[in-house]
């Protein structure tokens, strides 16, 4: 639960607050350690100089030692005043405290309470000396013990005495005390160095950011030109060019729709007005209510043609503009149910119809196909002279599906090929509503299609237009995979 909130609170930070933190901590780690390993370092330094005073004040000492041999055995003698250590004692913050010991052990002067060495001397040792430093507690004080084997001779004897030097340790603590504090109060101000330093160049990193925002929003809800933004660091380009490929799309969405509601509101303006003449026509008996019914139907089947012409306009768009992910479709099924959907019309105008079909899979909605199929066969039939031929052919070949629908018909000139791809374009017939191949264009652009229409040629003279339509294949049905059913 913590894990989360750590991971909650994080994302609601700001770019600036990460980049920040981001540097920071660490920066901020490192400091520590290193403040810690200077301090571990200076202690050390600082224990090194001490204990070069006690060696010295345990030498002094030795100084002052000799050997009397008036006894059985020479024994070790030594008249050691305390103010023979008073020029070791750096301050009065610390205190020294001696102790000798004679050849046998035995006590020579000293404190005699202060505890004995028990130890060994290192196997090496940095000083030239047999000595020993190291950690003891006296009258419940902590102290630095220095043990010094030091040879006595004289004319009476020779032997080796043992001097032990303890030192309070007040003045190393304030030493290491004041060293910790000069360590933290210079790496405080190298962290807050690094800290003003960090804030100053983040601020000015993110300058283009915040810059871009209050461009965003201090535009029009309508503006949907690209984001102009030249000095833009290389790291937000890439941001910049898909924000303007998004408002690219969202601005041809909209002017798709707006050019669809102007469309729409003029082409079905006519009808109803029509309609509504037809309708006050028949209410005032200028017309015989058969026909006028008659006409009603006609005209209403006309609205209805354009308004499901339209809708299918408008959605072959949207799939173009979303590219959204389509099943696989068996386009040869689709190509037969149509052909059979519009064989009344075919056998009324008593067409030499053939058709010849090839597995074809399209990555596609079927109702897109569909839609695709019925609008270029019924425009083929609308354009066929009686008794003439129409031919449907759909072919595979590397990795494309090829729809060939051949009519008849009297063919177009190189203009009506051009203006009959746009939208209430009708050819010079004047049938329909000039919606078929400007949603079989949109269609075949969506599915990454091409389509052309071009006459068909016998010598001289135009024997029938040929509709081409190029699909790619899905790679479920290349290499003679079977076809999702």
């Amino acid at each position: 639960m913590t894990e989360r909130r750590l991971q909650q609170r994080w994302a609601r930070l700001s770019m600036r607050a990460r980049l920040l933190w981001g540097i920071l901590l660490p920066v901020g780690l490192i400091v520590a350690i290193n403040t810690v390993s200077l301090y571990r370092d200076s202690l050390q330094a600082a224990d090194t100089a001490y204990d070069r005073t006690l060696l010295a004040s345990a030498k002094a000492i030795g100084e002052l030692l000799g050997v009397d041999g008036s006894g059985d055995r020479p024994r070790l003698v030594a008249t050691v005043p305390y103010a023979a250590l008073e020029a070791f004692e750096a301050d009065n913050r610390s205190q020294l405290y001696f102790k000798v010991l004679g050849f046998q052990g035995e006590m020579v002067s000293g404190y005699d309470d202060l505890p004995s060495w028990q130890g060994r001397l290192p196997d090496q040792s940095t000083y030239a000396a047999l000595v020993h430093f190291y950690d003891d507690v006296y009258r419940g004080e902590p102290v630095r013990v220095a043990v010094l084997l030091q040879p006595v001779s004289g004319q009476d004897g020779l032997g080796l005495a043992t001097i032990q030097v303890a030192e309070t340790l007040a003045l190393r603590r304030g030493l290491a005390r004041q060293l910790l504090l000069h360590t933290l109060w210079r790496q405080a101000a190298l962290l807050a160095v690094i800290a003003i330093v960090v804030w100053a160049v983040v601020q000015r990193a993110t300058r283009p950011v915040r810059e871009l925002s209050a461009a965003l929003q201090a535009r029009d809800a309508d503006d949907l030109s690209p984001l102009q933004a030249p000095d833009m660091p290389a790291e937000l380009v890439p941001l910049v060019q898909a924000s303007n490929d998004a408002l690219a799309r969202q601005a041809r969405l909209l002017e798709h729709q707006k050019r669809f509601v102007r469309d729409a509101s003029h082409q079905l303006r006519t009808p109803l007005a029509v309609l509504k003449v037809q309708v006050q026509s028949a209410r005032q008996g200028d017309v015989e209510p058969l026909q006028a019914l008659a006409e009603i139907d006609t005209t209403v089947a006309r609205a209805t043609q354009l308004a499901n012409q339209m809708l299918a306009l408008a959605r072959a768009e949207q799939m173009r503009q979303q590219g959204e992910a389509m099943p696989v479709q068996d386009w040869a099924e689709i190509v037969r149910a149509v052909a059979l959907d519009l064989a009344p019309l075919i056998a009324k105008q008593a067409l030499d119809f053939d058709i010849h079909t090839e597995p074809a899979a399209i990555e596609s909605h079927e109702w897109a196909l569909r839609e695709l199929t019925r609008n270029l066969l019924h425009n083929a039939i609308q354009h066929t002279p009686a008794g003439a031929r129409l031919g449907i052919d759909l072919t595979t070949e590397a990795g494309w599906a090829q729809l060939v629908i051949a009519d008849g018909g009297p063919g177009l000139t190189p203009a009506q090929q051009q203006r009959l791809f746009l939208p209430f374009a009708a050819g010079e017939s004047g049938k329909g509503s000039g919606l078929g191949l400007a949603i079989c264009q949109a269609l075949v652009l969506s599915l990454g299609g091409q389509i052309e229409l071009s006459n068909r040629l016998a010598g001289d003279r135009v024997a029938g237009l040929d509709a081409r339509v190029r699909l790619p294949l899905s790679p479920v049905g290349r290499g003679g995979a079977a076809v999702p059913r």
